[in-house]
């Protein structure tokens, strides 16, 4: 669902987690050069890898600590005295083995529950201050098509996903009618070094990140993209096909 209301990301002051790699550096490299991006993140953006005319800060965070998260939440806002106009919540982490499988290690657990879904609402809740203070600003999590059903592999991811869901829902609720939008974006599987050697017709990830940018300037309350539009369609009809079609296949 779309609002009526267009946000041009140009001019605007947005933070950007996991903008070093798939496709949180599309996104970089796609808006970098019209607004101010403070990137969050463990290993710095290779520059090489973008336009010269696109500039960032960047805050070196690792977002399986929740000290770390906390000390780049204080650089943000001291970088950020004015507001924030936008918050993007890009980093994912993704393990595959089953918690049956030899190298499933119980120590990937919470690393994954704390990148995926812990890390994102403690930095809304850091920086929704600064969101508040500009006259519009947004938070955009980028979910999965997992979040609505999951697949046989990865239950850990699959489930943050599906709490970043009902996360997401729920401050939605709590800042109904305020200026600050929540809004979500849900992948199919992308082309990224996290999913190499899985699944085929993946999405580009800078498609992925053209139509996340899209979704966000048309304030798209949930952005279904790609493969996802028919996922949730098909769920909604038959979910028991939904699953089955899951189980056989990543979305």
């Amino acid at each position: 669902m779309a609002d009526s209301r267009v946000m041009k990301l140009e001019n605007k002051t947005i933070v950007l987690t996991g903008g070093s790699s798939g496709v949180g550096l599309e996104i970089l490299r796609q808006i970098g050069a019209r607004n101010k991006i403070i990137n969050l993140s463990r290993s710095r953006p290779d520059a090489t890898a973008l336009a010269g005319d696109v500039s960032f800060v960047h805050i070196e965070a690792d977002l399986a600590d929740a000290t770390s998260v906390a000390s780049a939440i204080e650089l943000t806002r001291a970088k950020c005295p004015d507001g924030l106009d936008g918050l993007i919540n890009c980093a994912a982490l993704q393990y595959t083995p089953r918690l049956t499988d030899p190298a499933f290690d119980p120590a990937m657990i919470a690393q994954e529950i704390a990148i995926n879904l812990t890390s994102p609402i403690e930095l809304i809740a850091g920086l929704l201050p600064c969101l508040q203070q500009r006259p519009e600003s947004f938070i955009l999590n980028v979910n999965s098509g997992v979040s609505i059903v999951p697949k046989r592999e990865s239950a850990v991811y699959c489930a943050t996903k599906a709490g970043l869901d009902n996360f997401s829902r729920g401050l939605r609720a709590q800042l109904a009618g305020s200026r600050v939008a929540v809004l979500q974006a849900f992948l199919p599987l992308a082309d990224t070094k996290m999913t190499q050697g899985r699944g085929r017709g993946k999405l580009p990830p800078g498609e992925a990140a053209r139509l996340i940018i899209a979704g966000i300037e048309s304030r798209t309350t949930d952005n279904d993209i790609g493969k996802v539009k028919l996922l949730r369609a098909i769920n909604r009809l038959s979910p028991r096909l939904a699953r089955r079609i899951m189980q056989r296949n990543e979305p």
